[in-house]
Formats: structure tokens, C-alpha cells, sequence
């Protein structure tokens, strides 16, 4: 007989079989800081002896894509399976559809649903049988696919303060938190220090901030990363901008992030949208590269002490004049960079730390949901 692990209440060490669910695409037909936190938030839980796999959405692109649409026609069970990751991926056109049935195929122990339809993929499960959580990693509520409010048998878990302060003003929900894994070997690096770097130059990134700054510091060279596809209009307006600024250079995405924190002196940062967290801080700071940030969302959360913060809607002077204090003060850019790796490296950010913390919440009891 079958016992829910949420009513046995009784914790033990042996090995979990746990499962990450998404409607969103998994690595390598999507990159993005869920897909790489849930990577390697997989191959650490493995790596301590538990059994750790993936629910995705499938596209029709690349050799995966081809793949699985041959195999969907050979098989009836609507998913397929590769392990070219080290670690099972289960991967279906509607990964909401197949939840239950990848459940049970599984046999988890516990699930833990994000980013995409986490609410119609929890509701597909049976929950008395299995330890259901929805990682909360956003705070845009579109991708939910549904309330949060009055569920039973769920736990929350958020991906910074920030984010169980507003689901829990919002949807009146506890979540634990745990912030996104950082395998600090991926991003360290001994910088050249040579330029101050934007990334993903999109409005709701504070492009035209980051403009306007270089524009206002033409003696300090700037390289722009590109991340999100930006339609025709934006391209256009952006390329028309950087031809007027000869001391910005303009990169292509890159899944080697070393090679654009190998040349960097300060990251910036003048996010204009709600981030849950503010990812490419806490891969700066690794190697002490500090951060200039706007003081939105969780970006204050995870720049700390290990940078600078202002104000979004801060006059494009003031972002000037604080970049340049950054830059040319020596004084004060050393102590910024200490206090950067020493906010990296606090325990709660050391990967060891998280996996003890999030199977110590996967074998706890679910707290009931709030009214």
C-alpha cells in the first residue's frame, strides 16, 4: 500500500526520485536562467544519490525536434525520453498534457512544477500520492495558467525574497526560499577588466538607459550582449543608435558567459520590469565584477552590498555619474569588488547549501494553503 509522503510527516535519508516539470521548452532547445538553474540543480541532486529527471516542452527544431516527432508517431504515450543531458528528459508537444502519465511512468516521489502551466500541471497530478511544489521563478502571473489560491496538497518555493513577498501579498501563499543555482566554476574568471558590459539590450532591460549612458561616458568602452530576439523595429532603432556610438560594441548571446565576464570591469544593469531576481548579478559577482542596477524587483536582493543601486526612472546623468565614480575611483572600485565575492559567497548562495535546503523542504510536510 501506497503511503503519501505529505501525511507520513517522518523524514528519512533514503534517496528521492524527483521530477522538474515545465511547459517551456528544456535545454538544448531553449536556453534561459531556469532552464540552467533546473540543470544544475539535477545534476547536483544526482550527484548526492538522488534520482532527478525532467518534464519539458517539445519543439519541432534541431535533431530533438526531428527526433521526437518521429518517435510521437511510433508511440502512444504523447512524450518521448532522451538522456543526452546525463539525466532523464521527458519531452512532449503539450508537457501539461502528459504530466500525470510522466508521474506515474517516473515514479516520483516528488514533483516540482515552474515557468510555465505549473498550475494546470499540478492539478493533473495526484497530489495525495505525490509531494507537489511549484518553484515560483517570476512574478508575471500569464505563465501561472491558473490561481494559485485555496490548492491543497502544495508547496511553494521562490526564487528570491522578493517573489514570497509578493505571492504572499498577492495570492497569500508561503513559499521557502531558494535562490537560482550558481555554479560558481562556470562563471569565474580572472578579468581583463576592460569594459562595462549590458546584456540583452531590450526595453524592458533598460536599453535606453544603457544608451544613454554610453553616450554620456564616451571615454569608457561598452559591450552590449545580445539575449532576447527583438522585433524588426527595435533591431532597426537599435543598430541606428550604436552607429552613433563608437565606443559601443555589440556581441552576439554567447552559452559560454566566461568569455563575456573575461573582459568585464562592471556589469550594468538598469532593468526598467519587475526581475525575480536578477541572475546576471550573482554570475558577476563570482569574480567580483561589480553592478551597477536599478532598484526593481529583486535586483537590490542580488546585487547586496557588491554594487551599486538606483532608482529606474534615475535621471540618465545620475547612472553617468555613478558609473564613472565606479570606473575611474580605484578606492572605491576595489572595495565594490570585495564586497561583490564576499555577497557571492554567501551560504546561501553555495550550492551545497541549496540541494541540503531543497530536500529538506521536498521531505517535509506540505503546510495548508491559506484562505
Amino acid at each position: 500500500m501506497d503511503v503519501p509522503m505529505h501525511t507520513a510527516g517522518t523524514k528519512t535519508d533514503r534517496p528521492l526520485r524527483i521530477l522538474f516539470g515545465s511547459a517551456h521548452p528544456h535545454l538544448p532547445q531553449m536556453y534561459g536562467g531556469a532552464q540552467s538553474s533546473t540543470h544544475e540543480l539535477v545534476k547536483r541532486l544526482r550527484a548526492k544519490g538522488h534520482d532527478a529527471a525532467v518534464l519539458a516542452g517539445l519543439t519541432g527544431t534541431g535533431w530533438l525536434g526531428v527526433r521526437g516527432r518521429v518517435l510521437l508517431k511510433l508511440t502512444r504515450d504523447g512524450y518521448v525520453r532522451d538522456d543526452s543531458l546525463g539525466y532523464p528528459v521527458f519531452r512532449a508537444w503539450f508537457a501539461d498534457r502528459v504530466a500525470r502519465w510522466v508521474v506515474r511512468d517516473f515514479g516520483a516521489d516528488a514533483v516540482i512544477f515552474q515557468s510555465r502551466l505549473p498550475v494546470p500541471m499540478a492539478q493533473a497530478i495526484d497530489r495525495e500520492k505525490t509531494r507537489t511544489f511549484i518553484y515560483l521563478r517570476n512574478v508575471e502571473k500569464e505563465d501561472l495558467g491558473g490561481s494559485l489560491r485555496g490548492l491543497a496538497n502544495l508547496g511553494f518555493i521562490a526564487n528570491s525574497r522578493f517573489t514570497a513577498e509578493r505571492f504572499a501579498e498577492t495570492d497569500g501563499v508561503h513559499a521557502d526560499v531558494i535562490y537560482p543555482m550558481i555554479e560558481a566554476e562556470k562563471y569565474r574568471v580572472n578579468s581583463t577588466r576592460q569594459n562595462v558590459t549590458f546584456i540583452n539590450p531590450h526595453p524592458y532591460k533598460g536599453v535606453d538607459i544603457a544608451l544613454g549612458v554610453a553616450a554620456a561616458c564616451p571615454e569608457i568602452p561598452f559591450v552590449f550582449v545580445r539575449g532576447w530576439q527583438l522585433p524588426p523595429d527595435q533591431k532597426k532603432s537599435l543598430t541606428a543608435a550604436l552607429g552613433k556610438l563608437p565606443n559601443v560594441i555589440l556581441r552576439p548571446s554567447t552559452n559560454d558567459m566566461r568569455t563575456v565576464y573575461g573582459e568585464a570591469r562592471i556589469v550594468l544593469a538598469p532593468s526598467q520590469w519587475q526581475e525575480a531576481f536578477g541572475r546576471i548579478a550573482a554570475e558577476a559577482q563570482v569574480s567580483g565584477i561589480p553592478v551597477l542596477a536599478s532598484r526593481t524587483g529583486g535586483l537590490p536582493e542580488a546585487v547586496g552590498p557588491g554594487g551599486i543601486i538606483l532608482d529606474k526612472d534615475a535621471p540618465i546623468e545620475t547612472w553617468a555619474d555613478q558609473l564613472r565614480h565606479l570606473w575611474h575611483d580605484t578606492s572605491a572600485y576595489d572595495r565594490a569588488s570585495k564586497a561583490a565575492r564576499d555577497h557571492a559567497a554567501r551560504p546561501e548562495m553555495v550550492p551545497g547549501w541549496q540541494i541540503n535546503q531543497l530536500v529538506d523542504i521536498l521531505r517535509a510536510p506540505v503546510p495548508e494553503p491559506q484562505h
